[in-house]
């Protein structure tokens, strides 16, 4: 099993920054790609950025050039430094860990979810 527990997520205004962190703990070496997924009211929960275990990244449009993701592998956590933001950033914000699919790992994957973090930027 993994357990992934954010944190970082809080009230700001349009224009300031946040940094998420997720920390995983477990059978963290079966982790392989990582990413931030949210969810604002009423809508369906979408991928905001994501890595590899190659530290390859990939992220949404509407973030990019404002908001980086990165990971610590030494420390097995997640991070998700959020600048410039804007009121439309405003959802809870999920982390996600995809299991490695060898012999060993896939009995515990596929994937696993945080519980989520708030984050409220206000006009």
């Amino acid at each position: 099993q993994v357990q992934l527990v954010e944190s970082g997520g809080g009230l700001v205004q349009a224009g300031g920054s946040l940094r998420l962190s997720c920390a995983a703990s477990g059978i963290t070496f079966c982790i392989s790609d990582m990413g931030w997924y949210r969810q604002a009211p009423g809508k369906e929960r979408e991928l905001v950025a994501s890595i590899t275990s190659g530290d390859s990244t990939n992220y949404a449009d509407s973030v990019k050039g404002r908001f980086t993701i990165s990971r610590d592998n030494a420390k097995n956590t997640l991070y998700l430094q959020m600048n410039s933001l804007k009121p439309e950033d405003t959802a809870v914000y999920y982390c996600n860990a995809q299991i490695q699919s060898t012999w060993v790992c896939r009995r515990y994957g596929p994937d696993y979810w945080g519980q989520g973090t708030q984050v409220t930027v206000s006009s």
